[in-house]
């Protein structure tokens, strides 16, 4: 993880993704230049009459923007809403910024609240009360986009791609990732019911007892036919140093082949999938950022290229997001792994994160990144090289079809 003087960390966003440990989930932030001056400026602007903020945000190219009518909306709400009490002078800013973000029509443009905000931080220290999953929006419905290992939603049984109807009885429909979130999370030892649709069956529902979910984002093992397994389900605080551990176990112990397991990871730190990526790739960009202006940027590979001498296959599906995409998408590129499994996620776009006044923070989309090769992979993920389905007939018999055919692949490469 890269963290400038700042104090502001560098990252790829994670489909909204928000952790259903339950939070927003982080993926690719790096620091954006001015951009809390210009915040700042805005929450000066709204401090002003509604006469000095319309004329500073009207332009010569564009019609003035009357603020008159938000100061009317206001007072509208704070005058005549039945629920009198409820309608607070924070809250009602608060959710104006909300929808300002909204506004744009993008998931990943995000304003959060100082608790929020609090709360994102949290999960990307790898403790949280909840349930322990991972949700993104697609096609307006809220989707499992992954269950973590180990924790109450890997046991109860949710799974990629499960779509949550209803929270504890009320319909998710309209419901925003953060109000769903809210609803999700909560003390350990307390249950939360979730209606969920599986494909094409019947919705059904799940009941969870909420825990402190404590996840180690790096697992390795060395199986006894020689065969290194690396399982990487977040690029958060803890990666970079159990994966240092990972690539100086397979230094001295020297496996037969790697499998580097990346499915249901929603992403995380850009710096440390980059990292990751040059551990196989000796030299060139490992990703590409372009922003609005024609700007690109390119992250090129460290060098270090440690295992670039070992077989290796790489496990993505429908949960592998942001971060795990950079990563599985440049060893596809520069032909260091041969991928297994089911097209990813398909999350190509770059938030920056501002700190802002009193604790809250906004994520703002600012670029489109590329793989090496120039594949722009947004809404339409990475195909493997080699498709293997996992059927709910696999899940039900505890087997994986994906991870043998890795297997398989890295004994034929040794018989060679």
């Amino acid at each position: 993880m890269k963290i400038t003087k700042r104090g502001v960390k560098r990252f790829k966003i994670s489909v909204l993704i928000s952790v259903l440990l339950v939070a927003i989930f982080a993926g690719g932030f790096y620091f954006g230049k001015n951009r809390n001056q210009a915040s700042n400026s805005l929450n000066r602007l709204l401090a002003y009459s509604p006469e000095v903020a319309s004329q500073a945000l009207g332009t010569s190219s564009s019609p003035t923007i009357n603020f008159n009518l938000y100061w009317q909306v206001w007072n509208t709400l704070k005058t005549n809403y039945v629920n009198k009490n409820q309608v607070t002078n924070q809250k009602l800013f608060y959710g104006s910024l909300k929808g300002m973000a909204q506004s744009t029509g993008d998931p990943y443009t995000v304003f959060m609240t100082p608790k929020e905000a609090q709360r994102f931080s949290d999960d990307l220290a790898g403790t949280f009360q909840g349930i322990g999953a991972e949700v993104g929006i697609r096609n307006g419905i809220t989707t499992i986009i992954a269950p973590l290992d180990g924790t109450p939603a890997k046991r109860a049984g949710l799974q990629a791609g499960d779509k949550i109807y209803a929270v504890n009885g009320q319909p998710t429909l309209g419901m925003t990732i953060d109000a769903l979130v809210n609803k999700i999370r909560g003390p350990k030892g307390t249950k939360v019911t979730l209606t969920i649709i599986r494909q094409d069956e019947k919705p059904q529902k799940i009941v969870i007892t909420r825990s402190v979910i404590q996840v180690k984002s790096v697992k390795t093992t060395l199986r006894p036919d020689g065969i290194l397994v690396i399982r990487v389900s977040n690029f958060n605080n803890d990666t970079e140093g159990l994966f240092e551990q990972a690539v100086n176990l397979a230094v001295q112990k020297q496996p037969k082949g790697i499998i580097l397991d990346l499915r249901n990871n929603p992403g995380g730190y850009l710096q440390t999938a980059v990292d990751m990526a040059s551990e196989w790739i000796k030299a060139g960009p490992i990703v590409a950022e372009e922003f609005n202006n024609n700007r690109r940027n390119e992250y090129p590979s460290n060098g270090r290229a440690r295992l670039q001498n070992f077989p290796t296959v790489v496990l993505v599906n429908g949960g592998s997001a942001s971060a795990s995409e950079i990563l599985a998408g440049a060893l596809r590129d520069y032909k260091k792994a041969t991928l297994v499994g089911e097209t990813t996620y398909g999350k190509g776009s770059v938030q920056v994160l501002d700190n802002l006044p009193n604790g809250a923070e906004l994520k703002v989309t600012v670029a489109h990144w590329l793989t090496p090769a120039g594949d722009f992979i947004n809404k339409k993920g990475l195909k493997p090289n080699i498709v293997v389905k996992m059927t709910q007939a696999d899940v039900n018999n505890n087997r994986d079809p994906q991870f043998t055919k890795a297997i398989q692949i890295l004994m034929a490469q040794k018989a060679k």
